[in-house]
Order: structure tokens, then sequence, then C-alpha cells
């Protein structure tokens, strides 16, 4: 494994009974990038996730997790990894001094007092330490539980859809404190159903069905899905979605604010299906399809999940 890289797995396979969860993912992830991993529920992101960090074991598959074997060697990498659940797993009638006082003592840190402190006032808790943890806000949560996860100075971060359920503020704030951590020399790999989110990685994977599909920057995938998108606006746009629907060439059409997209992989098809069924009152350009039409064009090209459920 070459040094400048956090995670090297090639094949990951994990079944669990006759069902096959992940069927041959390969990552290479240099130290001190961001990536997001994204797919639809059920495609294998936390099952993924936990592999690389020694909390599952892969039923196939090699490979090495900041400089240790991933099957050999599990307990050195947890030691060494951050982990944040989706769902919030710290007490919720301890305040948030005693929840980070108690994490401190699992992991054994010296100067107890002095750490707290520090993880405390890093992350702005110091004016609710003494506020039970299960009277926060899901922003206050999500802040509490990442200050316990990474106050033992992990050398990799691993989020499972973190920001699930918070508001688009401490979102954007929590995207901050991630992008520090990185700066700082730290690796984060987050399992992610927000594009907005996805677009602030350096790099993206998507699974579906238990498979890697693409990999690469958010223009990388955007390219990889070979997608030709149009958008509308107008008053008359909203009456045009149900009459393009299902039209030859035209693999998906979604409002996204108040213009319609309407994408396909055949531009002449499109435009003329458009100038068949559009209007004077509706104003057409060609645009850059965004990252949420190239993942539902991705989705798409994967198909129906063919894998085993007993």
């Amino acid at each position: 494994m070459a040094e400048d890289l956090a995670i090297d797995v090639k094949g990951l396979v994990k079944r669990f009974g006759d069902k096959t969860a992940v069927d041959g993912v390969d990552i290479q992830m240099p130290r001190g990038e961001v990536w997001g991993f994204l797919g639809p529920n059920g495609s294998g992101k936390t099952t993924t996730i936990r592999m690389i960090c020694g909390l599952l074991r892969a039923s196939e598959g090699e490979g090495q997790c900041l400089g240790y074997d991933i099957q050999r060697e599990a307990e050195k990498i947890k030691s060494r990894t951050g982990y944040m659940t989706q769902r919030f797993s710290f007490w919720s009638d301890l305040t948030i001094r005693e929840n980070i006082e108690f994490v401190a003592r699992l992991y054994r840190l010296p100067n107890l007092r002095q750490t707290v402190d520090e993880t405390i006032e890093g992350l702005g808790l110091q004016h609710r330490q003494n506020q039970l943890a299960g009277a926060l806000s899901g922003g206050w949560k999500q802040r509490m539980a990442l200050a316990a996860v990474t106050m033992h100075k992990p050398k990799l971060l691993l989020l499972d859809e973190p920001t699930a359920g918070v508001d688009p503020q401490a979102r954007r704030d929590f995207w901050d404190e991630i992008h520090e951590l990185s700066m700082a020399g730290m690796t984060v790999l987050v399992s992610t159903h927000y594009m907005d989110e996805a677009e602030r990685c350096d790099k993206i994977v998507y699974l579906a069905n238990g498979h890697k599909i693409v990999e690469g920057t958010v223009s990388d995938v955007i390219e990889r899905s070979g997608l030709v998108t149009f958008r509308g606006e107008g008053e008359g746009v909203r009456r045009l979605a149900e009459k393009l629907k299902g039209q030859p060439g035209l693999d998906h059409v979604a409002y996204f604010g108040a213009a319609l997209h309407v994408s396909g992989e055949d531009r002449t098809r499109i435009k003329a299906e458009i100038d068949r069924h559009s209007s004077e009152d509706v104003r057409w350009e060609e645009v850059q399809p965004s990252l949420e039409d190239s993942f539902i064009a991705l989705m798409a090209e994967a198909g129906e999940d063919t894998r085993v459920y007993e």
C-alpha cells in the first residue's frame, strides 16, 4: 500500500447468509481528503464503511486501512478511527460534559480534565456543557457527537449520514468543521443523501445494489452519466411536466425550484420534444446536468436490485 493512501481495499464482499450486501468494492483513498459515499438506501454504503474500519469482517477481499490489514488488524484500525453513526448514540440523561468525560475514559485519554475542557471549547459547547444531551436540538446533538468521536484525534473519520434531520444552517456549520479537520490532516469518509454535501467532497463514490458504479470528482460523475439537460422557465412550465414525461428520448423530467429540468442522452430528440410540446411563455436553455440529474441516471443504469434476500 502506498503511504499516501488512507484506505486501499480491493474486492470487498460481505454476505449475510444468502444475502450479498456488498459485492466486489475497490477503494483507494488518499490521506487528508474528504470523500462522499452516495447511493440509495440498501446500496451497501454502511456495510462497506464498517468493513473498512474493522467493525465487520469482510466475507471476501483484502486491503489496508491506515496501514493495517483490515482482516487481521481490525483492533488497531478501530483505535485510530472515529465513527459517527446516523442515530444519536450517546446518553440522553447525561449532560454534554458527562458524556464527553465518559468517552474520554473509554479512550483512556491522559490529562482527563484538560482534554475534556479543550474538546468542549473546540466545538463551541462550553456554554451548554451542563445541559442534558437529550434536551439538545439535532444540530447540537450532532456537534456533541462529533466532539466525542474526534477527541482521541483519529487519523480517519467515518460519518454515516451524520446530518440527517438537521436544519440547513447546522449542516453548513458541521461541514465547515469537517473541512477544518481535513485541513489538519484527518481523512474523512461521509455517507450522505444530500447533493449539496456531496458537492463539498473532494471525490464521490456512488454505490448501487452492492456495487461501486462510479468514482470521481463531481464533474467526473456528471460526465460519466452522459446526460444532456435543458432547463425550462416561465409561467407555463408546470403544465408541461406531465406532457413531457415518458416521451421518447426524455429519460428524466423533474422540477428544480421554479424550473423544469429535462434530461436524456440524445440532444436532438430532447429539442424536438421540447419544441413540440412547449409554448411561447416558456424559455429553454441547455445547462450542465446537476449532480442530482446524474445520480438519477446512474440509478436507472444500475437497474433493479437483483441481490438475494431470504
